[in-house]
């Protein structure tokens, strides 16, 4: 149940109604932007609606029949918008996150870093913990991975993403990374998802590869009920009965999320397609079907790459992409960084 007050509702006003909701067992969320307050309401006894409209500043109850509740893009018709430091998702500019699979060593790093803030990407991603198929695969470097991404993110100016796989890894993490993502495998680890509840940096949460829309913003949803209201939505891919893709990227979830959610959406043709000369159509896909911003690979040398070399694209594929996505963001009405004049434009 979502009570909007009226536009003149004092704070007193505001207070009775959330005493009134917690009495009746309720969780109260508290949002909305100047001037207008949203308090909505989660959980609880089955109430008459119409018994809160009478209270004194109500403007009006809707109520949300979708399960997922603070998820809802009737919490927030305009849409939310992520801010890190200096860079808002799902604003006007369409966000690149880029970096290598895994963290192999520093020069590494440090190295694709240069090229990707050169090519116009925002924040650097890279893996410092892997979960891999095959215990016998790369399973990165762990802490000293984090600390590879920090410096090699601070001598560029742009900010780290990377994956956080248990939670007793969190506080680690936080001193760290911007951006802590929940991986595809991770999608239903609910204690996992509580707990990033309570923390106070934005969460990137991957689509399942078996999840449905609805199951993935109930993952969403436990985030956003612990208090956490900084969720990125990332479409990743899906497990179809198609062998040729490493996965299918479900292109069609992105315009689906941003009907029914009001988070942030980005795609991550990457891991969608597995595949290095799919990336670059895929998106181009993404951006046009309204993504806030990409999620992709990129390695100096991916044919010698430890983790995912197949699809990860070297810089001079980068460098043509950013290029191609300026004429698809304008058409829409958005804008993406370009790479700087003396980016390179060599595989």
């Amino acid at each position: 149940m979502i009570i909007v007050m009226q536009a003149g509702a004092t704070e007193d006003q505001i207070t009775q109604v959330r005493a009134e909701l917690t009495q009746c067992g309720f969780d109260v969320h508290e949002s909305g932007g100047p001037g207008k307050t949203l308090i909505v309401a989660v959980g609880g006894k089955n109430v008459d609606g119409r018994d809160f409209e009478s209270l004194n500043g109500v403007g009006r109850v809707l109520q949300i029949s979708s399960p997922y509740k603070l998820a809802s893009r009737l919490i927030n018709p305009e849409g939310t918008r992520v801010r890190v430091k200096n860079v808002e998702i799902g604003g006007a500019e369409i966000i690149l996150m880029a970096g290598p699979c895994a963290v192999e060593n520093q020069a590494q790093v440090e190295t694709i870093a240069r090229y990707v803030a050169q090519n116009g990407a925002k924040i650097l991603r890279g893996g410092a913990f892997k979960p891999r198929t095959s215990p016998y695969s790369f399973q990165g470097l762990c802490e000293q991975g984090l600390k590879f991404l920090q410096r090699a993110a601070e001598q560029n100016g742009l900010l780290v993403v990377s994956e956080v796989m248990d939670a007793s890894h969190i506080p680690m993490f936080l001193r760290y990374v911007d951006i802590l993502q929940v991986g595809a495998r991770n999608m239903q680890n609910f204690t996992l998802l509580k707990e990033l509840g309570r923390v106070n940096k934005p969460v990137l949460l991957k689509r399942g590869p078996a999840a449905s829309i609805e199951e993935f913003l109930l993952s969403a949803e436990y985030v956003l009920s612990g208090g956490n209201k900084q969720v990125i939505l990332c479409e990743r891919g899906i497990k179809t009965f198609e062998t040729y893709m490493r996965n299918t990227l479900d292109i069609s979830a992105i315009p689906a999320l941003k009907q029914l959610s009001h988070l942030p959406v980005i795609a991550d043709p990457s891991h969608g397609t597995g595949k290095r000369d799919s990336i670059v159509p895929m998106a181009r896909a993404a951006i046009a079907a309204g993504a806030d911003g990409l999620l992709i690979e990129v390695h100096h040398d991916p044919d010698s790459a430890l983790c995912d070399g197949a699809q990860s694209l070297p810089p001079g594929h980068l460098f043509g992409l950013m290029k191609q996505l300026k004429t698809i963001a304008s058409s829409i009405g958005r804008t993406i960084a370009q790479p700087v004049e003396s980016a390179t434009a060599a595989d």
